[in-house]
């Protein structure tokens, strides 16, 4: 439990409200907070715990960024190589980390560039589709 005082206006600027909104909440008892002086103080935990945010220790995550530059491609070969890429991207668990994917093509060099973000995991698979879809070992 967090021992951290908080004025009002930090605790607005944290919930992102008004501060006369935060008075409201604490006058309404869905807040709890301490009168000092003329003015309250709230728990660091307590609006923790009003806000919904829990205070579970961060892990470490690492995070993999990949750029494939593709020489001598066709519109329809970055087509159905986009497809493949956002499809496999889009399909996977809702709680799993998010994936960042930028495909850009060039029609005048006939070369596309892919920037991939993603878990260490998830950059292997998309990176494999690549391989793959351009005909290397499956």
């Amino acid at each position: 439990m967090s021992g951290e005082l908080l004025t009002v206006d930090a605790a607005a600027a944290l919930l992102q409200l008004h501060p006369k909104t935060v008075l409201r909440f604490i006058r309404d008892g869905r807040l709890r907070a301490g009168k000092v002086g003329k003015g309250y103080r709230i728990l660091r935990s307590d609006l923790q715990a009003f806000a919904g945010t829990a205070n579970a220790p961060t892990v470490p995550r690492a995070r993999v960024t990949s750029i494939v530059d593709i020489a001598d491609v066709d519109a329809t070969e970055v087509q159905r190589l986009s497809n493949l890429l956002l499809g496999a991207s889009n399909s996977r668990d809702t709680g799993a980390e998010t994936v960042s994917l930028d495909i850009a093509h060039d029609p005048v060099r006939r070369c596309v560039k892919i920037i991939l973000v993603a878990a260490p995991a998830d950059a292997a698979v998309l990176l494999k589709l690549v391989d793959a879809c351009l005909g290397g070992s499956p």
